[in-house]
Order: structure tokens, then C-alpha cells, then sequence
């Protein structure tokens, strides 16, 4: 994988992937930026959430879980009184929407994806706390 930051002005950079695709990179405005795009950090815990997600998503289809809508939240804690600011705390929370969805199938999902396949949460669980929560919605 090969990836690119390009500056284009003030704080703001674009970023761009091997695979063609472009994201737009800024600080806040209090960091010298325009607050134009996402900050690396932010990133990161996208990056992990995505990462995880793909992993959960294919699992429940090969289980046939009929899930209709899925989301994830992460929230994240990092040191704030030293430099770097490491992120110390990710909270996922797995959202899974459908009738009739069987919990022990979302647990192993989420548990298959953290533990074994996962390679953002496991990069980060070298600075983290990782910790989950699955959330089932009846619909």
C-alpha cells in the first residue's frame, strides 16, 4: 500500500491512495487550519472502525444474519497532558438492525473481527483500550 499527502494551503493537505482515491486532510481552526477536511486522527479511528466493520459485515452474511442496517460508533480517549497524544480508550459500539437477529452471532462477529482479523484494532490495541458494545435493533 502506498499513500500521499500533498499540501495545498495553510494546514489544509489532500491525501491520495494507490487506489486512486482522495480524502481532504485539515487541523481545526484553533490548530493554524480551516477545519476543511478530517484530522489524521480522526482518520485512524475511522480507519479502525472501517477496518472492523468490513470484518463484522462479511461475517454476519456468511452466517446469513438478516441484518438490514449496521453502524458503527468509536469513541475515542487520548493523553492530553503529554506529547504525543496516543489515543488510550476505543469504545466501539456495533449497531446491527433486523428482524430476528440472533445476539450470539453479533458476538462472534464482533469477537472474530477484534481478536483475529482486524489489523486497525490490533495496531492500536499496542496504545489502547480496546472495549465493545453490540446494540441489536428490532425492526
Amino acid at each position: 500500500m502506498d499513500v500521499k499527502v500533498t499540501w495545498k494551503q495553510d494546514m489544509a493537505l489532500i491525501g491520495t491512495a494507490n487506489s486512486g482515491h482522495n480524502v481532504n486532510l485539515d487541523a481545526s481552526e484553533a490548530g493554524g487550519g480551516q477545519n476543511l477536511g478530517f484530522t489524521p486522527m480522526e482518520l485512524m479511528a475511522l480507519g479502525a472502525a472501517g477496518c472492523s466493520s468490513m470484518d463484522v459485515i462479511s461475517i454476519l452474511r456468511k452466517k446469513r444474519v438478516p441484518f438490514t442496517a449496521y453502524e458503527c460508533k468509536v469513541h475515542v480517549e487520548s493523553v492530553r497532558d503529554q506529547h504525543p497524544h496516543v489515543f488510550e480508550l476505543m469504545e466501539f459500539e456495533y449497531i446491527v438492525t433486523g428482524k430476528d437477529i440472533n445476539r450470539a452471532d453479533v458476538e462472534r462477529a464482533v469477537q472474530l473481527s477484534e481478536e483475529k482479523y482486524c489489523q486497525g484494532i490490533a495496531m492500536m490495541r499496542k496504545t489502547a483500550q480496546i472495549r465493545s458494545k453490540i446494540t441489536i435493533v428490532d425492526s
